[in-house]
């Protein structure tokens, strides 16, 4: 009998390299759980940029593209245009879509391609150092803002899925988190919608996942958890944005 610990098949058999606390370890085992329970491991290519996301292909047990920082949509567009029968996502940090890939998802979203994204919001430029990313929060001080983000200086947070959900080509997106059993609970579901709404040909999905980075926080993996709670979901708050299908939009 399966037990609920047991390693996904999608996940290859080596421990994870992350920092405690950080939360791309959860979000790569719900992918995982995901796509074993769809039973599209054979179909399925990931797209992974530059950043800590870069380390996908050491992890997910099926095929994975690393491409140019800010390029996976493009890349996936590419990817579901020859190959239509393959199942593709993207898995960018917020660095990589909501800065330098910015266009690039804009115009994969307008265009409404057949794609499932996971964008995870650690507010952080996690690999490079801990600098202040487009999602840094009011205050939050980071190598760049040692004294907290100026809006009047450095403006405001970028909230990526509002601005993707006015766009007519998307189909679902929704904003999740990994701080706590519940939200993972949640974060799963919403996942699994994104890939079955690619099955079903519906169009442009994104997940975007408030996941910690204790290390670039300066916290403990508690309190960087806490911290998505009190503070990264008020700028960003949880929950259902956009579900085309659904009338909730």
């Amino acid at each position: 009998m399966k037990k609920i610990f047991d390693r996904p098949e999608s996940l290859k058999d080596v421990p994870f390299r992350y920092c405690p606390g950080c939360g791309h370890s959860l979000v790569h085992r719900l992918i995982a759980e995901c796509i074993d329970s769809l039973g599209i491991r054979d179909r399925v290519i990931g797209i992974a940029p530059v950043g800590c996301a870069v380390f996908a292909y050491d992890y997910f047990d099926f095929d994975i593209l690393e491409v140019a920082h800010g390029r996976p949509p493009a890349v996936a567009t590419a990817l579901k245009r020859v190959l239509p029968d393959r199942v593709a996502f993207s898995y960018q940090g917020d660095g990589d879509l909501a800065a330098i890939g910015t266009s690039e998802i804009i115009h994969a979203a307008n265009r409404g391609e057949n794609l499932s994204v996971f964008f995870i919001n650690n507010a952080t430029y996690g690999m490079t150092g801990g600098q202040m990313a487009p999602t840094t929060v009011p205050g939050q001080k980071t190598t760049t803002t040692p004294r907290g983000r100026d809006i009047g200086r450095e403006g405001y947070p970028l909230k990526v899925s509002e601005l993707l959900s006015t766009i007519e080509g998307v189909s679902y997106i929704q904003r999740v988190a990994v701080d706590s059993y519940r939200n993972l609970v949640t974060a799963k579901k919403a996942i699994m919608k994104s890939f079955l709404y690619q099955l079903e040909g519906k169009g442009f999905s994104m997940v975007e996942i408030l996941s910690p980075c204790p290390t670039d926080w300066g916290m403990s993996p508690g309190a960087a958890a806490e911290w998505i709670r009190s503070t990264l979901s008020r700028t960003f708050p949880l929950g259902l944005i956009k579900d085309r299908y659904q009338g909730n939009d």
